[in-house]
């Protein structure tokens, strides 16, 4: 077999979401075939990261600068905040470039189960980026679970005292849906949501 360092290596990769046992030994394979080339090139990839990662602390998100690129970008509208679960949320939301304004990472959302709690999250430092003014509308852009849910609810009756419109991402029918294939929390949403037809 191999040896302790290509195991530890393997075991490394096999923690990473998506891959497995075998993925992560068939990736560890591919890097040792290419190793003057691709492993040389990730491993200073991951140290370059390694050494410039911070947290923004504007909004929470995860870059090599501190404020962030969307922080920092000037044709970001400043009166639009975006709430979101996780880093992971940010980025797939940004990839689809329909959200032009700002945004917030709760860092998780409230779960009694887990015992995460409002303290836990950065519900907090939220009320004082809206406190401080020129924001118009808050986007709650939670995941569609009785937590996401949970969290969206409490947020926005945190910002009831506050001269903002709070908005949040529409649930129902994905695009290409077909009904006999949706679960019955996903049917009652988009019945609850029904608009007129333009």
């Amino acid at each position: 077999m191999a040896s302790q360092e290509i195991e530890t290596l393997t075991a490394a990769l096999s923690r990473l979401p998506g891959l497995g046992p075998r993925s992560a030994r068939r990736a560890v394979l591919w890097l040792i075939k290419r190793r003057e080339t691709a492993l040389v090139q990730l491993l200073e990839a991951l140290d370059a990261v390694r050494e410039a990662l911070v947290e923004c602390r504007t909004c929470g998100n995860v870059d090599t600068t501190d404020p962030c690129g969307i922080c920092a970008d000037p044709r970001r509208d400043a009166r639009s905040i975006c709430v979101v679960e996780e880093v992971a949320d940010l980025w797939a939301l940004d990839r689809a470039r329909l959200f032009t304004g700002r945004y917030h990472v709760l860092g998780g959302r409230l779960s009694a189960l887990d015992g995460v709690r409002p303290e836990d999250l950065a519900i907090d430092s939220l009320l004082r980026r809206i406190g401080e003014g020129g924001i118009d509308e808050v986007l709650l852009a939670m995941n569609a679970t009785l937590e996401g849910q949970t969290t969206a609810h409490y947020i926005a009756e945190r910002l009831e005292g506050f001269p903002v419109r709070v908005t949040q991402l529409a649930h129902g029918l994905p695009v290409g849906g077909e009904l006999d294939y949706l679960d019955e929390g996903t049917l009652a949403q988009a019945i609850r949501a029904r608009r007129p037809v333009a």
